[in-house]
């Protein structure tokens, strides 16, 4: 699937897919998250059960984003948690489920130390969200596709 995804290929993401996928998910914007995983998962195929996948309000059979993490933990057992919601979708629970999600399965996991979100600093929302889940400032990072990105870190 990360494969279709990352060619814009919705009929081809849509064959392989348990769920019905959204024009979104396959979308311009998406493309370079898909490329990483399709590459991470060809060179390390135990990063599947790590990285993005869709993000599916079971109630309303509905695809509405992406979440997961960029992989599996790293030496240090820190992890990075990822996600977009479809601007159709944003405002309505979906990130935060979808957060509340894989900070519980990081607190799962024994191998998992230190979760880290990286936010740009004028995405309101997703800044308001994780200071409400304690997480620490920690410095910044320039990211080539999202420009300036300030780092937050909190204990699994």
């Amino acid at each position: 699937m990360f494969a279709a995804l990352a060619a814009g290929d919705l009929a081809a993401a849509q064959a392989v897919s348990p769920v019905p996928l959204s024009e979104f998910l396959a979308g311009p914007e998406n493309r370079g998250v898909w490329e990483r995983r399709r590459d991470q998962v060809e060179q390390d195929p135990a990063e599947a059960e790590w990285v993005t996948g869709v993000i599916w309000d079971e109630r309303r059979q509905l695809a509405v984003g992406r979440a997961g993490f960029h992989s599996r933990p790293d030496a240090a057992g820190l992890v990075e948690i990822g996600y977009a919601v479809d601007p159709a979708y944003r405002r309505q629970g979906y990130a935060r489920a979808a957060f509340e999600a894989l900070l519980a399965r990081s607190a799962a996991d024994p191998e998992v130390r230190t979760v880290r979100v990286t936010i740009s600093p004028d995405n309101v929302a997703s800044l308001g969200l994780v200071a409400q889940y304690g997480f620490t400032e920690v410095g910044e990072q320039w990211d080539d596709e999202d420009g300036l990105e300030i780092i937050y870190e909190k204990s699994a």
